[in-house]
């Protein structure tokens, strides 16, 4: 029996921030944290693929000058990244209603990142989820 042991890394990442975190606002923004940017290569841009049978949105690692990619640009002050996308509401048809939270994003073979829409929540950081 061939094990296949990986070593888990330890300091290089506060254990707060070692997951992956996206979210996505009720006007398209996708924003995601500065791990989960590196952990996709940490790309200039991105493809956005959406799969309505299985109700999934991926982000695929382009370069800024390819068809179809989407340019991913700073946001805040600790490294995390947002693409713009408001048509892809338009085009597709989904509509939050508030920012949400994918609850299980995931890296697949080809660095793409999966944002199963099917299990998102109210991100509890939304500011209309802030106490007035």
């Amino acid at each position: 029996m061939e094990l296949d042991w990986k070593i888990l890394p330890r300091g290089d990442v506060a254990p707060h921030w070692s997951g992956l975190y996206v979210t996505m606002t009720a006007r398209g923004a996708i924003a995601m944290s500065r791990i989960t940017h590196e952990r996709i290569g940490a790309p200039e841009a991105v493809l956005i693929l959406y799969d309505a049978m299985h109700s999934l949105l991926a982000l695929q690692p382009a370069k800024p000058g390819d068809r179809n990619a989407y340019p991913l640009r700073n946001y805040g002050r600790r490294g995390a990244k947002i693409v713009r996308a408001y048509r892809l509401l338009t085009e597709f048809g989904i509509q939050p209603t508030d920012t949400i939270e994918f609850m299980k994003p995931r890296i697949d073979d080809e660095s793409r990142l999966i944002l199963p829409l099917s299990t998102i929540r109210i991100s509890p950081k939304a500011h209309s989820q802030c106490r007035r």
